[in-house]
């Protein structure tokens, strides 16, 4: 299947797998990137020796990576540091992307620009990113509220009323071949996966989280703030995390400031949960899609398996056509 985003980068299918923090390393991305998708390191709080291993186990592999706005801000040599890797892409999230984009056009590194609301996606068409993505309510990990059914086609109709060459992306609640089907046809030109590649063979997950956590549905995540105050993460107001429901979430989700006036003991609880791998704590950053997943398996397959069922899928919806 082609679309702009596959002309743009190459691609063999019109998926980009989510620079997921502590999820995403070299293994993963380059075995999307192989596979056909474009595949991401999520570089996170900005560890630069970290970054470097990944891109180092990556090895040749036309991989991305993918950082935090606002720790750019503060670490203000890693972007220098990460362009010298002549990433793929560099995928930004959270914060303006505007002081950072001169560098990576200089090097001819495109910039792949999330967002989260209808105003910072006009920012971005303004800036004229490389390509935008709508990430909706229901992905995984960090963001806000907007429904990615709504918000995806009203960001495709401001680029086309703009005539914009930004390439539109849609992110959240996507797993599965019906998921980027319904991108493309919302008017995005591909779609970012991000919780089904959570659990794949070569993610970073402590594997002992993986089957416990792909037994839930949707039903049971939740956008909260949690699982930042207990690791002293200071993020901005305007975004929550989506995450798995845990015993100790419900407990202090509706009791942040009884959760800060407990913080030593309740950092050493997480840390020891960390350690013994413990479901009734730990809470992964995985969206609602999680209940479409099922089984882990390696990016590869996941690949394959959304081609497949891709053309499964698009013949169905041909067979709905009334003949003329």
């Amino acid at each position: 299947m082609r679309t702009r985003l596959t002309d743009a980068f190459g691609l063999k299918v019109p998926i980009i797998q989510a620079p997921m923090a502590f999820v995403a390393g070299g293994t993963l991305a380059a075995a999307v990137s192989l596979a056909g998708g474009l595949g991401l390191i999520g570089g996170g709080y900005g560890d630069a020796d970290w970054i470097e291993e990944q891109f180092d186990i990556a090895g040749d592999a036309p991989v991305g990576l993918g950082l935090i706005s606002f720790v750019l801000d503060d670490q203000p040599a890693l972007l220098d540091r990460v362009l010298a890797r002549s990433p793929r892409a560099l995928f930004l999230s959270f914060a303006d992307p505007a002081p950072f984009l001169d560098k990576a056009r200089k090097v001819g590194v495109p910039v792949i620009c999330q967002v989260q609301t209808f105003r910072d996606a006009c920012h971005a068409i303004d800036l004229g990113v490389d390509v935008v993505v709508a990430q909706g309510g229901d992905a995984g990990g960090h963001g806000q509220s907007r429904g990615t059914m709504a918000f995806v086609p009203e960001v495709a109709d401001e680029i086309a009323r703009r005539g914009s060459e930004s390439v539109l992306c849609a992110a959240g609640g996507i797993a599965d071949a019906r998921g980027v089907l319904a991108a493309l046809a919302l008017g995005a030109d591909g779609a970012v996966i991000g919780t089904r590649f959570w659990g794949a063979r070569e993610s970073l997950v402590d594997r002992r989280l993986v089957d416990p956590t792909l037994a839930h549905t949707g039903d049971d995540t939740i956008r909260t703030r949690v699982i930042d105050s207990v690791r002293r993460i200071d993020w901005p107001e305007r975004y929550s995390g989506r995450v798995l429901r845990t015993t100790f979430v419900d407990r202090w989700n509706d009791d942040d400031a009884g959760l800060r006036s407990d913080l030593p003991a309740q950092e050493k609880l997480w840390q020891a949960a960390i350690e013994t791998a413990d479901t009734s704590v730990l809470a992964p950053f995985v969206g609602e899609a999680i209940g479409l997943v099922g089984a882990a398996d390696d990016a590869a397959g996941v690949i394959a398996m959304i081609q497949a069922d891709m053309q499964e899928v698009f013949g169905h919806l041909t067979g709905l056509t009334s003949p003329a």
